[in-house]
């Protein structure tokens, strides 16, 4: 459809966490930075940020910049009781049959994690939508994974994910002892006016088009109902595509925008 028209070799707006289409803002960049040494620390790191600003994107385009080096497990579902989060790690660990007992499986996750540095990888263990963690156990488990240790540095990192509502979470006194081993407290923030149109210049080029399809008075609108969250921007960019294709038009000005925005907003 509208690929052909526009020259597009793919979607330049697709919703799934492509690093290829990681747009660094100032933020994202800086970010992606502290992130990468507190992983060669081997420590904890929170991320969090509004639905949809890109936070699963980052921590995959940060597996790819890291390497070999690191193997990253993503727990996705983090409604777990401490036991079921130790066992879920043992199985993104290829621990194939975790132990019942939570002694044993320590024990079980402990040998993998040496083995591991052993052969000079560093287990990273991501947990994402970390706001609906409802056990507060899962939180105290997090905190002892950094006890898998040598006299000199830890053996595996965590990266803490979740949107805003997590860090109030973190700021009970019941997880003073989790906030003392936290690295790095980072909060993802939505993209600027002017980030927004580089934004979608960029994916619009990655993807094989051309920049300045969006007019600027069509990325004041985009920017206006987004507020600049990349995946909203996505969505409104990809409807803005198709109208265009269909009135056969080069450019998507303002225009376009307000034929869309009132079905999106519902």
């Amino acid at each position: 459809m509208y690929k052909a028209f526009f020259g597009f070799r793919e979607k330049p707006f697709s919703k799934t966490p492509d690093p290829r289409f990681l747009f660094l803002s100032a933020g994202h960049e800086e970010a992606l930075a502290r992130l990468e040494f507190v992983l060669e620390e081997r420590e904890i790191a929170v991320l969090t940020g509004e639905i949809g600003c890109g936070k699963t994107t980052l921590s995959r385009a940060l597996m790819d910049r890291l390497g070999d080096g690191y193997r990253f497990c993503y727990i996705v579902n983090p409604r777990l009781t401490g036991l079921e989060f130790l066992r879920t790690t043992a199985r993104l660990l290829d621990i194939e049959a975790p132990a019942a007992l939570k002694d044993e499986l320590l024990e079980q996750i402990n040998r993998v994690v040496y083995d591991s540095y052993q052969r000079g990888i560093c287990p990273v263990i991501v947990v994402d939508e970390a706001q609906m963690i409802s056990d507060a156990e899962v939180f105290d488990e997090i905190r002892l994974l950094t006890n898998f240790q040598l006299d000199d540095r830890n053996l595996l990192a965590v990266i803490v994910m979740g949107q805003p509502e997590l860090r109030p979470m973190l700021a009970s006194s019941r997880f003073e002892p989790l906030r003392q081993r936290i690295a790095l407290n980072y909060h993802l923030e939505p993209l600027t006016l002017e980030e927004t149109m580089e934004y979608l210049d960029f994916r619009l080029e990655k993807a094989g088009g051309m920049p300045g399809l969006f007019t600027p008075d069509a990325v004041q609108k985009i920017f206006e109902i987004t507020g600049g969250v990349p995946r909203k921007i996505n969505s409104i960019a990809t409807n803005a595509l198709l109208v265009a294709y269909g009135n056969d038009a080069a450019l998507i000005d303002s225009t376009v925008i307000d034929e869309i925005k009132d079905e999106l907003m519902m």
